[in-house]
């Protein structure tokens, strides 16, 4: 491959990461608004439908058909549908508790976890530096939280229990990279549905007005260009390249809250979220320097 078309393959890499930046920024914003009014298992329920629904009528003409739903390796998925539930129900549940760049602070541990979780599951190497860094970021996250200051509450904690569910979800695709998008894609949408399906009440149910079923028409909509984004991303370029440009979320999710709820973050939360950021890229330079090194840091 020549150097011109590894940089038109990182650049396409690049443009489908952001736009799946765009999208999960574009859910969160729907979600944060939606569940002023409506139950996270309301929310859940029609957003997964909704997001089923695209994945299924693009499935002839993006992703090969229906046919590629199909797979041998049915607990492997039913692990990674088990693990996105618990990403979405609680990363959703604090959102709707807390300023939306506290939750995407608090989320952005989730790439520091799967540093630390590829050493057990994948039986890769982390130096000491890049320990370090995983160390750090960690205490941005207590900056953030100040136990015994108040802060940490149920709502962050969920978050936290959904980051690690979420990293554990990324660790799982290193053992599907011979799946189809639309497996990867469907069944983690599916479980959420059941579960919302078979915990909302009468009292978590409000029919949705003209403006509620255009946030989660958005929602669900949101939901698939950020998967699809996502995955398309990660596909054509070293996921260690490519997770600086998430960070765009934070910033995005700060102007966004301040524009639209007037939240603005307290000086803890500005400086928890620039060590855990720096902490982050930190790991990121030294996955790429490594690239061409042996594995002694």
């Amino acid at each position: 491959m020549t150097r011109t078309s590894q940089q038109d393959n990182l650049g396409r890499a690049i443009a489908w990461l952001l736009l799946g930046v765009v999208g999960g920024l574009g859910l969160d914003l729907c979600a944060k608004e939606i569940l002023r009014t409506y139950s996270l298992n309301e929310f859940v329920l029609i957003r997964s439908i909704i997001g089923l629904a695209i994945f299924l009528a693009l499935a002839p003409r993006l992703f090969g058909g229906i046919r590629m739903l199909w797979t041998r390796r049915w607990m492997w998925h039913l692990l990674r549908t088990v693990l996105a539930s618990g990403a979405m129900f609680g990363f959703f549940y604090g959102l709707s508790k807390m300023p939306l760049v506290n939750a995407l602070t608090l989320g952005f541990t989730a790439p520091l976890m799967v540093t630390a979780l590829s050493v057990p599951f994948l039986g890769e190497h982390v130096g000491w530096r890049r320990w370090a860094a995983v160390i750090v970021g960690f205490i941005g996250t207590l900056i953030i939280l100040r136990p015994g200051g108040g802060e940490f509450s149920l709502a962050s904690g969920a978050i936290l229990v959904a980051a690690f569910c979420y990293a554990c979800q990324a660790i799982t695709a290193r053992y599907l990279v011979t799946e189809s998008m639309l497996s990867l894609s469907v069944y983690v949408v599916a479980g959420p549905l059941l579960i919302a399906s078979l915990l909302i009440e009468d009292g978590d149910w409000l029919m949705p007005d003209t403006k509620g079923w255009v946030l989660l028409a958005a929602a669900g909509a949101c939901s698939v260009i950020a998967w699809v984004g996502y995955i398309n991303g990660y596909r054509g370029s070293s996921p260690a390249i490519l997770a600086p440009f998430e960070y765009a979320a934070l910033i995005g999710g700060a102007i966004a809250g301040y524009l639209i709820w007037g939240e603005v973050p307290d000086r803890w939360v500005l400086f928890g979220a620039a060590i855990i950021i720096t902490s982050g890229l930190y790991v990121v330079y030294r996955e790429i320097g490594l690239k061409d090194t042996s594995p002694t840091e």
